[in-house]
This record gives C-alpha cells, sequence and structure tokens, in this order.
C-alpha cells in the first residue's frame, strides 16, 4: 500500500511505503524553507538536489547533496532551506 502525504501548499510531496526494514517515505521538496516535526528518529537521504540543514541543538546550518546522509532525533523540529527542488528518502527509526 502506497500513502500519498502533502505537506506546505503542495510544495513538499512523499509517497510512504513499509519496506521491510524500516518503514520510510520517499518525495520531493520545492524550492522553499520549512520546518519539520518529527515523532521517530528520522534519517534523511538526499537523492538528487539539496538541502541545508539546521538541525537541532545547532546553530549553524549545513548543507547535504546528492547521496549524503543526516539523522533527526525523535520529538524535534529541523529547519529546511530548499535552494533548488529536491528527492529525498526519509527512513523513520523506533
Amino acid at each position: 500500500m502506497i500513502t500519498v502525504n502533502e505537506y506546505f501548499d503542495g510544495k513538499v510531496k512523499s509517497m510512504a511505503i513499509n519496506s521491510g526494514s524500516l518503514p520510510a517515505t520517499i518525495g520531493v521538496m520545492l524550492a522553499g524553507d520549512y520546518t519539520f516535526g518529527t515523532d521517530k528518529k528520522e534519517i534523511m537521504t538526499v537523492v538528487q538536489g539539496e538541502l541545508t540543514v539546521t538541525l537541532p541543538g545547532e546553530s549553524a546550518a549545513r548543507t547535504f547533496r546528492n547521496g549524503q546522509v543526516f539523522e533527526v532525533p525523535a520529538n524535534s523540529s529541523f529547519d529546511v532551506t530548499v535552494a533548488i527542488d529536491t528527492a529525498y528518502l526519509c527512513q523513520y527509526c523506533d
């Protein structure tokens, strides 16, 4: 079963899957600034494009590009600036 998610007036869209190992979403973020909240730990992989991210507890933003990975702790929020439309994979951990 595929579940489609839409956020920020359709500027962020994803499809949720259960891959057998970890639940995951694959999606696209259009250029813009976003704040996301987490319930579970998230492992984010940039598939194509780039995300500039301010992670919880950090004051400086870091840019992640094709194939790079970052982690976000559970029960937190993080800020993302998207300069170019970007595809991502997000895996959710317990």
